[in-house]
């Protein structure tokens, strides 16, 4: 019988990923080498806490304080950086690239913000970055688009790909309670950090929208050009709004591509309730994607988690194993070429150019011609209306008033608004939404 090749792995961060990884490694060593034809060793594991139990019995001199023990191992082949974080996690990554390691990340905010440098540095130095993890956890969403659908051009992405967030819409849906109580369970369960600015105001999805954007659309990871909108002003009254008028709301990341323009944008969206992506509930991650030869594919799985998130990590360690053993390790040089010299700023729709289909609630007077002050100042921004919702009388006072528009362009939608708002039938500050699906 054959002696099996071995990969040597060195993992740096000790956390929740990195305790799933290694545990995927040692439970599953057999396995993946049956499927692989190569055994995996995980050498080092470097983390400043060597003394908290991770439930895992690594034999002896894997644990270390020490991220030099696996950067300046000679044996490791690849370099797994699970820490977090733009540094030290930056400076660890490039001294890996550097010695001519490999590289595996779940790092999407290094990567939406410092991935071109850190691609190019990689393909000057002929080696790999896997960053399979870095995005909707355990659905292998980068495997997709860049080999599954590679001869596809990308139409249209939608994702749900943060978990907190889809929680406490879900919360919100399912039991009627505002922002504020879902969020505070959700940090009660553990979905949500003490501070869930990344969740809550969609910076976690931006991070990885960018990641998806340039590997659809081959521009060069722009985050500082997505549009970006939380959800701390959706209200258990829209949600109810948005049910009567057969919609769910959701936090979409969406990236389209029209007419040489790339559209990357983060905000609360209506979507129909038929469609199956608003099905998807909880923690819960789900990415749509649309291309012009295969139509429309939906891939739906858990988007966080030590396991979850482990097996992606492990896909990319296997991936590149593989390369590794055949001798070709440049699967991804196209791309970081175009990342690292590329420019996408003429190539971002800017969000005023943008269209859409609209709800906007009102807080208008109940008394008779506003709708028709209203309706006037949309159709003076060439905005049509396709249903109205009011409900309640308040005879002096303010009511929510509902519009849900045809399609319309962003920037006319704004305008129309600040006029709106200036009205003085209208009380407080107009909530908009922006909707996706086939018009009414």
């Amino acid at each position: 019988m054959r002696e099996r090749k071995e990969i040597v792995v060195g993992i740096i961060g000790f956390g929740t990923v990195g305790s799933g990884t290694a545990k995927i490694l040692f439970d599953n060593r057999e396995v993946l080498a049956e499927r692989t034809g190569f055994e995996i060793v995980l050498k080092k594991i470097a983390d400043k806490d060597t003394r908290r139990d991770r439930g895992i019995a690594l034999p002896g001199g894997v644990l270390t304080s020490e991220a030099d023990a696996v950067l300046d191992d000679p044996d490791i082949d690849i370099v797994v950086e699970l820490i977090g974080g733009i540094r030290p996690a930056k400076d660890f990554i490039l001294r890996a690239l550097g010695r001519g390691k490999h590289v595996v990340t779940a790092n999407k905010a290094l990567l939406a913000t410092e991935g071109n440098e850190i691609f190019g540095e990689a393909r000057r130095c002929g080696v790999e970055v896997g960053f399979e993890a870095s995005v909707a956890g355990g659905i292998p969403i980068i495997k997709v688009i860049r080999e599954g659908l590679v001869a596809n051009n990308v139409i249209a992405i939608y994702g749900i790909i943060n978990g907190t967030s889809n929680f406490i819409l879900t919360k919100m849906t399912e039991e009627k309670v505002e922002f504020s109580e879902a969020l505070a369970e959700a940090q009660r369960l553990g979905y949500a950090e003490a501070d869930p600015t990344f969740d809550i105001e969609g910076i976690d999805s931006a991070h990885k929208l960018t990641i998806l954007s340039s590997l659809a659309y081959g521009i060069p990871l722009s985050f500082e050009k997505v549009y970006r909108e939380g959800i701390t002003k959706i209200t258990s009254q829209d949600i109810e709004f948005a049910s009567e008028l057969g919609y769910k709301i959701k936090l979409l990341a969406i990236t389209k591509a029209s007419e040489g323009k790339v559209e990357m944008r983060v905000h609360p969206t209506m979507i129909p309730a038929e469609y199956l992506i608003s099905k998807v509930d909880g923690v819960f991650n789900a990415v749509y994607v649309e291309g012009d030869a295969v139509g429309s594919t939906l891939y739906y799985g858990r988007g966080a988690g030590d396991m979850p998130t482990g097996s992606a990590v492990v896909a990319d360690i296997v991936d590149i194993g593989r390369s590794i053993i055949s001798g070709g390790t440049r699967r991804m040089a196209g791309i970081a070429e175009k990342w690292d010299k590329g420019d996408a700023s003429g190539r971002i729709r800017k969000m005023e150019d943008i269209e859409s289909m609209y709800y906007f609630r009102f807080s208008a007077l109940d008394k008779p011609g506003v709708l028709s002050n209203i309706s006037g100042i949309l159709g003076k921004y060439n905005i049509s209306i396709a249903s109205v919702i009011q409900k309640g009388r308040r005879i002096g006072g303010s009511v929510p008033l509902v519009v849900l528009t045809h399609r319309a362009k962003e920037k006319d939608v704004l305008s129309a608004l600040g006029e709106i708002d200036d009205l003085p039938v209208v009380s407080d500050k107009t909530l908009f939404i922006r909707v996706e699906g086939t018009e009414q």
